[in-house]
C-alpha cells in the first residue's frame, strides 16, 4: 500500500484529508506537517510514496518546498488547492496531479486509482523538470523554534557533519534539512570539497598549502578547505586559470 503525507497550514483542512485518505482504504497516512519547512524535515525522514501539499502557505509555500526537493528522490506530489483554474493552469503540468478544496470523494477516489497504477508499472518516481530545477532564492534553516529562511546572496558557505547541514551566512549560522547536492544543483553555490560548498562571491583570498592543498578565506573571514579535485575548478570560477 502507498504511504502519504499530508502538508497543510490548516489543521482542519490537514485532518479532514488525512481521515478522507483513510476512508478509501487505498493509501496509509503515515503523518502531517503544518508548514514546508516541517514538511520537508519529514519527507526526508518518513520518505512518503506521496505528498499532498497545499500551495499557499506562510513563509514557504508548496511551490517553493517542491524546488528543494531532490528530483532524483522525490515522492509523488499531489497539490491541494483552494485556487481557481486560472492556478490550476500553472502548476498541472509540474505534479502528478491537483485536487480543489474542499476534496471531493469521488475525485479523490481517481486520484488514489492513478496513483496505485503509476506504482505498479514502475517503481521509478516521476520527474518534475518543470518545478525541480527551478534555482533556489534562500535556503530553509531551523533551530531554537524558529525558521530562518537566508537568501542564497547572504549564503558563504555550506558544509556537512555528522549533525547534520550547516549554512553560513555573513550575518548568522543555521542549520538546513537541504542536503548538499540539492544546494549544489539549485543555487550558485560551488563545490570546493567533498563536504563544503562556496559562494565564488563572497571569496576573499586562497591560500595555497602543501601537498595540492588550499583553503579560503571568506570575506566574513570564515576558513573553507578546497581539496585538490576542486581547486582547479574553483580557481577557473573566480578567473585565475589553472
Amino acid at each position: 500500500m502507498l504511504t502519504a503525507l499530508v502538508i497543510d497550514d490548516e489543521q482542519f483542512a490537514r485532518e479532514e484529508l488525512a481521515e478522507q485518505l483513510l476512508e478509501t482504504g487505498l493509501i496509509e497516512v503515515i503523518g502531517d506537517a503544518s508548514n514546508a519547512i516541517i514538511g520537508l524535515k519529514k519527507i526526508n525522514e518518513l520518505k512518503p510514496d506521496v505528498v499532498f501539499l497545499d500551495i499557499q502557505m506562510p513563509q514557504v509555500t508548496g511551490i517553493e518546498l517542491l524546488s528543494m526537493l531532490d528530483p532524483d528522490t522525490m515522492p509523488q506530489v499531489v497539490f491541494v488547492t483552494a485556487y481557481d483554474q486560472y492556478a490550476i493552469q500553472a502548476f498541472e503540468d509540474n505534479a502528478f496531479d491537483y485536487l480543489l478544496k474542499p476534496v471531493e470523494p469521488k475525485r479523490l477516489q481517481k486520484t488514489l486509482q492513478r496513483l496505485n497504477k503509476q506504482s505498479e508499472k514502475s517503481a521509478s518516481k516521476p520527474h518534475y523538470s518543470a518545478i525541480a530545477t527551478e534555482q533556489l532564492i534562500h535556503i530553509p534553516c531551523v533551530g531554537h523554534h524558529r525558521i530562518l529562511l537566508i537568501p542564497i546572496e547572504q549564503v558563504e558557505c555550506v558544509y556537512s557533519d555528522l549533525s547534520g547541514v550547516h549554512v553560513r551566512s555573513d550575518r548568522q549560522s543555521a542549520s538546513t534539512q537541504l542536503t548538499l547536492k540539492t544546494l549544489e544543483d539549485k543555487t550558485t553555490l560551488v563545490r570546493c570539497h567533498r563536504q563544503y560548498l562556496v559562494s565564488i562571491h563572497h571569496i576573499s583570498e586562497i591560500k595555497l598549502l602543501d601537498n595540492g592543498l588550499a583553503e579560503i578565506i571568506t570575506l566574513s573571514k570564515h576558513t573553507v578547505p578546497i581539496s585538490r579535485r576542486y581547486l582547479k575548478n574553483v580557481k577557473e570560477m573566480i578567473g585565475i586559470g589553472a
